[in-house]
């Protein structure tokens, strides 16, 4: 059985760890190169400036601007998307009332509330992102036609073009197009622990809160912890990109007066906007800090003693 079993190994390995390193490890190599030089983009020409570009950033608002909007994303968006996802799909398998031969069981309409909080991950981001700018339209939008209906005629906000109002418009709509997702994933890690730890945990006395903090969330620590690390990924990505880049007012987004604007989004505006992809890169790289920061954060706080059953 030993016979030749490297060069199994490595054949087999060969050929991934090849095709990761051409599409994922020389890409970041290269961005790191790049933002060295005065690099536009467009022109095979260009010259090292050494430091330059990080002395900018350091001196550059809208980067700091940009900064602060994807960490209070990074932070409260895996705190409340999650924390939503946990309390739904505890509802819908355990959080029922009991019923004849079942000791445990979710809400009525269960399933089909798991298709309703999944619909969202069926459409496009951004399809969703225009749906919900023509909802907020202060005009013509559904929310504010809404609040009119119901005799708040005199509270009719600018969602989208008021600085205060911006990004947490945009919040919700990430929470809403990502909460889904993790309701029927965390639906089908309660489905797999045993109904027997509920059922001895409710005769002893325990309530549903009790299960709650006491069986259910250390059994799904370790698909908790993926979705932390996930969602705030999604933060710092491609997602918050689309919905700011989409939604907001501006060009190309991110306004108004930059309080929407995150660091993808910035990333973007300076290389294809702007012409700057040197500057774009270098940008690029403090987004790769931010990202590895937060996944080792991430993985630090929520390391604990694994459990299974």
């Amino acid at each position: 059985m030993q016979h030749g079993k490297y060069r199994f190994i490595v054949g087999f390995l060969t050929a991934p760890l090849a095709i990761y390193g051409l599409f994922v490890i020389w890409p970041f190599i290269q961005s790191i190169y790049y933002s060295f030089t005065d690099w536009s983009g467009l022109s095979p020409e260009f010259k090292m400036v050494g430091f330059k570009n990080y002395t900018r950033l350091l001196d550059d608002e809208v980067f700091w601007k940009s900064l602060q909007h994807s960490v209070m994303l990074v932070v409260l968006l895996p705190l409340v998307t999650l924390t939503m996802a946990l309390f739904f799909a505890f509802m819908l398998n355990v959080g029922g009332r009991r019923r004849k031969n079942a000791a445990i069981a979710g809400v009525r309409g269960s399933a089909f509330y798991k298709v309703v909080y999944f619909f969202p991950q069926v459409l496009s981001i951004a399809i969703v992102a225009l749906l919900f700018q023509f909802a907020y339209n202060p005009n013509s939008g559904a929310i504010n036609s809404a609040l009119k209906a119901i005799g708040l005629d005199s509270v009719q906000p600018d969602w989208l073009g008021d600085p205060d109002l911006a990004l947490w418009c945009v919040f919700a709509v990430l929470v809403w197009c990502t909460v889904g997702f993790f309701v029927v994933l965390f639906s089908a890690g309660m489905a797999s622990i045993p109904k027997d730890y509920y059922e001895a945990a409710l005769l002893d006395g325990a309530n549903r809160l009790t299960t709650f903090f006491k069986i259910t969330l250390p059994l799904l620590w370790d698909t908790v912890q993926s979705g932390w690390a996930y969602v705030g990924i999604l933060a710092l990505g491609a997602e918050a990109f689309a919905v700011v880049q989409i939604m907001t007012v501006g060009p190309n987004g991110g306004g108004p007066d930059y309080s929407t604007t995150v660091l993808p989004l910035y990333v973007y505006q300076k290389a294809f906007r702007d012409g700057q992809a040197a500057y774009a890169t270098t940008i690029g790289v403090a987004l790769l800090v931010v990202t590895l920061l937060f996944v080792a954060v991430v993985m630090k706080l929520g390391r604990r003693e694994r459990l299974e059953y």
